[in-house]
């Protein structure tokens, strides 16, 4: 490994290798050290080959049968195995197991007591028989004297006899085969939550164009050919002879009704992007275009009938039951007025192309592309083998407006175009982002990951006991090895179409979304949007590359759900933090109520000292005796008293001020 750079830079391993072999030399001193190293090595080696090539299970034999002698006895006839850390397991004779001792071993192990006779007197039970390799030391030899410090003691084992032992365990056997469903699944998460925001993704596909072309196409006319002609005289002619009536129409009319509604506004709306001149021109061209005010009035009675229809059972899906409900709002506010709406020029040009705009849509639309945006973060956050390095910075750099509150019912407020150019642009930014997403998930599980090993029993057979007998066996379940190994047989049926698929899709280019071009002049030539309201297949290599990976074929084993792991708080844990906040919640009580004190107590030495000085005033300048002068002394009495006057008596503070606090007022 190369140190000169840090991080083994230069091609070089970054960490030391996980196999060394020893290498030998003339005038060598060989040790112990260099001799087990050796074998180690070996060792490690077939193990690595056996686990990887093969994995694990039954190679040949080790047939299990009832024993001639009957009772809880089995025989196992001579075969080869592997377990799943690669080690060999060989019986070579004819076994004798009995099934009842190993059961009784199982429970005194478990429960840790012999409870005697422990055969099960009522129902059978099912247990499955493994094989498990096990290592003996055996032949032991003295060892000759050395120079070490510290000598072996008594006899060392100079051999490790390779060998086996039957256990019996509850049937429910691990299964290490690997199906390459449950990988796509780990990649792309729960399954109604990638779908959810995969329809989402196909709508906004369905309008990513429509939108374009409408926000920098504007004052273009869309070309009106045949098919449009075509379009409009059937939708015309089923819609003047069906759409009229009293009540509302019944699901299955109300969605065929929708559908000629949309098409004979889209014809009317191409008709409205002409100017006078041009229409004109029209009705010369198509003689069809010459009742367009009865197509108006028609398209006015269906769309007043539809409203009143019940949209929820005419259109469980309320992605669907959206884009019909855009179809009678928008159709009766833009193209149904004699002389159209020549104030929303976008929304025109949008029904025009099959693909109304309406507010309600305009808000669901900016909802799903948070969600898909969301979606694709989330999961590439947790994508462990992601191969498109620049995919992660491309969704969070696509600009995704803002959500809005939603609307009310049959709004028609407008869209601008710069809000149309903003949601074409995040549309076609995140569709491109989920079709990369979809093939590097899918090219992906063409590369199998190495099987976890924690259980190296090989199961033989199912045994099913009633009491102490054996009744039933069965070997036809357990894992046999295959070429390449279990984990690779189910690869088997499917393995050359993916790989064939794999060539067209994983290894291409990354797809780029291209803006549909403008001609320089003339009518802009826009098919109409077949199928907006159908089912939206897919197809394409990828989506058959997915169904593949994801539909088990006859006797495959089914896909492993991801399940999500959810993180919970113990109860330890909770109590001891709702105890904790308790305390703390005391101790906030209690250090308000001392500070209460303190401020009470402040006060308190603030009056004693007002009030001290006070009563030192009062004893230093006595008060004038009554009649005295001012100049008259302190220790004479007045004029016909015999005593010297008394001192005056100390003032309290009354009942009313005696809490008042120094400077305010009583």
């Amino acid at each position: 490994m190369r140190t000169d750079c840090g991080c083994g830079c230069g091609g070089d391993a970054t960490r030391t290798s996980a196999f060394v072999r020893p290498r030998f030399f003339a005038g060598q001193l060989l040790t112990e050290d260099d001799l087990s190293l050796l074998v180690e090595y070996t060792t490690a080696k077939r193990r690595l080959h056996n686990r990887s090539l093969y994995g694990p299970g039954v190679i040949c034999g080790l047939g299990v049968t009832c024993d001639p002698c009957g009772g809880g006895t089995l025989a196992v006839h001579p075969g080869h195995a592997l377990d799943c850390a690669g080690n060999d397991i060989v019986v070579s004779c004819t076994e004798r197991v009995d099934v009842t001792a190993l059961v009784r071993e199982r429970r005194i192990s478990a429960l840790g007591v012999d409870c005697g006779e422990d055969c099960d007197d009522e129902g059978g039970r099912r247990y499955g028989l493994y094989v498990r390799y096990q290592e003996l030391p055996v032949e032991p030899v003295a060892p000759y004297a050395t120079e070490e410090p510290c000598p072996s003691p008594g006899c060392v084992p100079s051999r490790i006899q390779e060998g086996f032992r039957f256990v019996v365990k509850c049937d429910d056997s691990e299964d290490h085969r690997h199906n390459p469903g449950t990988r796509l699944l780990a990649t792309i998460g729960d399954l109604p939550r990638a779908d959810r925001a995969r329809t989402r993704d196909r709508r906004l596909g369905h309008y990513a164009d429509a939108l374009t072309l409408a926000s920098t196409g504007t004052g273009r006319t869309f070309r009106f050919d045949a098919a449009d002609a075509q379009r409009y005289a059937t939708a015309f002619a089923w819609l003047r002879d069906n759409a009229g009536g009293e009540g509302p129409p019944p699901p299955p009319t109300a969605r065929e009704m929708t559908e000629h509604v949309r098409g004979l506004a889209a014809a009317v709306a191409r008709f409205d992007t002409y100017d006078a001149a041009g229409q004109g021109q029209l009705r010369q061209d198509y003689p069809d275009l010459a009742t367009v005010r009865e197509a108006r009035g028609a398209l006015g009675t269906a769309c007043q009938r539809l409203r009143d229809a019940d949209m929820e059972a005419a259109w469980p899906d309320p992605l669907r039951r959206t884009l019909a409900h855009a179809v009678v709002t928008e159709t009766a506010a833009r193209v149904v007025p004699e002389r159209g709406d020549p104030d929303a020029p976008l929304e025109v040009r949008m029904l025009a192309q099959g693909t109304p705009l309406g507010h309600a849509l305009r808000v669901e639309f900016r909802a799903d592309l948070a969600l898909i945006r969301e979606w694709l973060l989330c999961r590439l956050d947790q994508a462990a083998d992601l191969a498109d390095c620049a995919l992660r910075r491309d969704v969070a750099a696509a600009d995704v407006p803002a959500p809005l509150p939603a609307p009310p019912t049959d709004s028609t407020e407008k869209a601008t175009i710069a809000e149309a150019q903003q949601i074409a642009e995040a549309a076609t930014a995140l569709g491109t982002a989920m079709m990369r997403f979809l093939t590097d998930a899918a090219c992906a599980t063409l590369n199998p990951p190495c099987g976890d090993c924690t259980d190296t029993d090989v199961l033989l057979a199912h045994v099913e006991l009633d009491g102490c007998d054996v009744v039933r066996v069965c070997s036809a379940t357990r894992e046999q090895v295959l070429p390449g190994g279990s984990a690779y047989g189910e690869w088997l049926p499917k393995l050359y179409r993916l790989r064939e698929l794999a060539e067209r899709v994983c290894c291409q280019p990354l797809p780029v979304y291209r803006t549909l071009p403008l001609p320089t002049e003339g009518p802009v030539a826009r098919p109409y949007a077949d199928g907006l309201l159908g089912d939206w297949p897919r197809g394409g290599d990828l989506e058959e590359m997915l169904s593949l990976l994801l539909t088990p074929a006859p006797g495959e084993t089914p896909p492993k759900a991801l399940h999500e792991q959810v993180y919970t708080t113990p109860s330890e844990v909770t109590d001891s933090m709702q105890e904790l906040a308790r305390l703390r919640t005391q101790v906030a009580d209690l250090t308000a109520a001392v500070e209460g004190l303190r401020s009470h107590m402040g006060s308190a030495e603030t009056q004693m000292t007002q009030l001290k000085e006070q009563l030192g005033d009062r004893d230093d300048t006595p008060d004038p005796a009554p009649g005295g002068g001012a100049d008259q002394a302190p220790d004479e009495a007045p004029d016909g008293a015999d005593e010297p006057p008394k001192p005056p008596a100390k003032r309290t503070r009354s009942p009313r001020t005696r809490n008042q606090k120094p400077g305010e007022t009583p």
